[in-house]
């Protein structure tokens, strides 16, 4: 998981325009929209979600209050993003069981 942490360190760095940073200037589990982490704002908020669909094809809601604990640090958007693709994993296994089979 920590190649992913550093591979959205970057993506971050790169779609926020964050040119004064790098990745190991960002804690894993520093808060992304707090004064004491990052500092990120709302629209810093909305164009991570955007990324995190584009690159991870993550479906987001928006008014989701858990959208927010998974928006807290570099830590839990690992944390979501390794959920999601070990879901879709489990979700494709029937489709090539079936496939198999066939």
């Amino acid at each position: 998981m920590d190649s992913l942490k550093l591979e959205l360190k970057k993506l971050l760095i790169e779609a926020l325009d964050l040119e004064d940073l790098t990745p190991a200037d960002i804690d894993d589990n520093a808060p992304l929209f707090d004064t004491d982490g990052i500092g990120l704002d709302s629209i810093d908020a909305l164009e991570i979600g955007i990324v995190l669909r584009n690159h991870y094809h993550l479906s987001l809601a928006a008014n989701d209050e858990r959208t927010r604990e998974h928006f807290r640090s570099i830590e839990t958007l690992a944390a979501l993003i390794a959920s999601q693709r070990e879901h879709e994993k489990i979700t494709s296994m029937p489709n090539e069981l079936e496939q198999k089979g066939a």
